[in-house]
């Protein structure tokens, strides 16, 4: 099997996330699903698959580094010591610069191909290839609101064209973000020898959603309000991810202002506690019809009595006789 480095074009020194990261390139470009009928990218998917189960696995990963281990993650035989050995001077037997005797490396050769408890058994009692499975990769795309609330889907990959397809049933926990992975254990190729199967890595992506902007647990809202709410005030119904609320404008409110609704942005379980974000609305006021001459002649009037100059403080510290 090739160099797990080299499988997933990292070099030797990549940290966790690198690894991560060019996994899931590579899974996406080779995923079977991606190339139906190709028996190439089938293979270079369980490459793929394979080396970062290796290299994802800190033990593994060190162990393989330290040479102890090959890219199939089997023991490497101490070739080095057998050479000693060969070495040693002419017409001589094995000398014992490590101190290990003729009888005692036969023991070894013997351990080597003796049949341990729990392994599995061939044909005269020789132990028989166990390997855990790979890993399979998905892509899920998952609406805004079903990804903030929670949601039960069923992921169709395999053959979807024939009754031979398979389905895996994903549950999404609220407050799931965009671009995490769910681990199924269990769920991927079975493995070898009576090995266990690997897992299956879900990618999870969301689809956006007019009205809601996410940031980390807060979302935000633009909310059209008429200009008699923003005038009078008003109780109008605001959208959040859990359903319709009534919110309160505070009289004279101008556009952009933003009010805060507590505890109404996504709500989740983290390191064993429930946590919630809250909903940020921003006023946009909406004047409605134009070219209503009531409300035409209704300000001018009032502009006349009541002179203002909303951009009063844009103008100090700026020279005299400046133009724009």
């Amino acid at each position: 099997m090739a160099d797990p480095y080299t499988v997933l074009g990292v070099p030797r020194t990549a940290s966790d996330d690198d690894i991560r990261k060019a996994f899931r390139k590579l899974a996406k470009k080779h995923h079977p699903d991606l190339n139906p009928g190709n028996k190439e990218a089938e293979a270079r998917f369980k490459t793929i698959s394979a080396a970062n189960e290796l290299l994802s696995d800190p033990e593994k990963r060190a162990r393989f580094d330290r040479g102890e281990i090959d890219a199939s993650g089997q023991e490497r035989p101490d070739h080095a010591a057998y050479r000693r050995y060969a070495e040693g001077a002419q017409g001589a037997k094995y000398h014992q610069e490590s101190g290990i005797s003729e009888d005692e490396l036969g023991d070894i050769f013997a351990d080597l191909f003796r049949p341990q408890a729990g392994q599995n058994r061939g044909p005269g009692g020789t132990r028989t290839f166990r390997m855990r499975g790979a890993d399979r990769a998905f892509a899920l795309t998952v609406d805004f609101l079903e990804a903030a609330r929670g949601a039960k889907k069923r992921l169709n990959f395999g053959a979807p064209d024939s009754s031979g397809g398979e389905t895996l049933d994903v549950t999404i926990p609220a407050g799931f973000a965009d671009g995490q992975i769910l681990r199924l254990k269990g769920k991927g190729e079975p493995g070898l020898g009576g090995g266990p199967p690997g897992d299956a890595l879900i990618e999870v992506h969301i689809a956006p959603r007019p009205f809601f902007r996410r940031e980390g647990d807060d979302i935000h809202v633009e909310l059209p309000v008429s200009l008699a709410e923003a005038v009078l005030g008003a109780r109008v119904p605001v959208p959040t991810v859990t359903g319709p609320v009534t919110m309160t404008i505070p009289p004279g409110s101008d556009a952009g202002a933003r009010l805060r609704l507590r505890g109404k942005g996504i709500h989740r379980k983290r390191r064993g506690a429930e946590t919630s974000g809250d909903q940020y609305v921003t006023l946009k006021v909406v004047i409605g019809a134009s070219g209503d001459p009531e409300l035409a002649k209704f300000l001018e009037d009032w502009a006349k009595t009541h002179p203002t100059d909303p951009r009063r403080e844009m103008g100090q510290g700026a020279p005299q006789g400046a133009a724009a």
